[in-house]
């Protein structure tokens, strides 16, 4: 089981979890780990947050493990994204045995447009008083996004997807959007309905079990699948992918979380779940399934980071993962 993984720690806890992640990829596959860096401590020391070798190293890997990055996050992650076509992000939000959740039952996976919408970053300042933001969105991302899902449904068992929009303040961008995305169910057989954002909103916090599989412009998928962490205990337990047509980068979804670096405290979860994602892309399904298996075993059954009400460090509880991996 072999292949490249460019390795981008970050700042913060990203310095921490990333290894954490690292030390559970080399128990369960053979990768060559290519490191570089990127992020606010990079940036203070050359003067650029993204820098072209790590860019060169991310395009040239299969697939790329990212930690988390402070001010300059948009500066580093969304070129880096851009860098590998990764036209959808892909953040499940589940409950594990053993963590204190709001909505105990909640189960669902976001698949949001990565590429368009508010973060296409077109700002302008016309006057003192005056600035602009262009939303994008084009028929062939939401056309892409839309195909996506319908791979994603069928993949996984789903019956269909939700679109989540408010199409009736943004009627042309959001109408364009969700008429592309419902255009592409229909040809591919797939059941789709459709929802306004902030009615969604209330029906995560309230009912998360009538969503499954929903699909969202950007800034709503980011939106929503933050309120989704704080259903299931916290963005420390909340992986995500980058997916492109030939590559794509794995995080976590949370922070940099500066108020706890360096007290080897941070919750690797988030980070290591991601790692499961990696394997998945990579079609190292078995390996994958191990991991989630292991982190959820330990999940249930200690030690917790702090955050979970636990007293474990962070070389703790992936020491107690590791463990668990089949040969460990």
């Amino acid at each position: 089981m072999s292949g490249t993984v460019a390795v981008i720690p970050g700042d913060g806890i990203g310095h921490e979890v990333v290894p954490a992640a690292l030390r559970v990829l080399d128990a369960v596959a053979d990768f060559e780990f290519v490191h570089v860096e990127a992020g606010d401590a990079v940036a203070e020391r050359t003067g650029t947050p993204l820098p072209e070798e790590t860019v060169d190293a991310v395009t040239s890997a299969d697939a790329t493990l990212f930690g988390a990055t402070g001010e300059t996050s948009a500066d580093v992650i969304l070129p880096l994204r851009d860098a590998v076509d990764s036209f959808v992000n892909v953040r499940p939000a589940r409950t594990y045995p053993g963590v204190e959740a709001v909505q105990p039952e909640t189960d669902l996976v976001i698949l949001r447009e990565n590429t368009e919408g508010v973060y296409a970053g077109i700002e302008n300042r016309l006057s003192e008083d005056v600035s602009t933001l262009t939303r994008l969105v084009t028929q062939s991302a939401s056309r892409r996004l839309g195909e996506f899902a319908c791979d994603y449904v069928a993949d996984s068992g789903s019956e269909g997807f939700t679109v989540a929009h408010k199409n009736n303040v943004m009627r042309v961008t959001d109408g364009l959007f969700v008429d592309a995305v419902r255009e592409v169910a229909a040809e591919r057989g797939v059941d789709v309905d459709d929802q306004y954002m902030d009615a969604m909103a209330t029906g995560l916090a309230m009912d998360p079990e009538q969503y499954d599989v929903i699909v969202c412009p950007n800034l709503a998928g980011d939106m929503l699948s933050d309120l989704a962490a704080g259903l299931v205990g916290g963005l420390g337990l909340l992986p995500s992918a980058n997916v492109g047509s030939e590559r794509g980068i794995f995080e976590p979804v949370h922070g940099c979380a500066p108020d706890i670096a360096g007290e080897g405290v941070a919750n690797p979860t988030a980070t290591v779940l991601s790692a499961a994602m990696l394997l998945d892309f990579l079609d190292h399904g078995e390996a994958a399934t191990a991991v989630r298996t292991a982190v959820e075993a330990t999940l249930a059954d200690g030690p917790r980071t702090p955050d979970l009400g636990g007293a474990a460090t962070t070389e703790e509880f992936t020491t107690a993962v590791v463990d668990r991996l089949p040969g460990d």
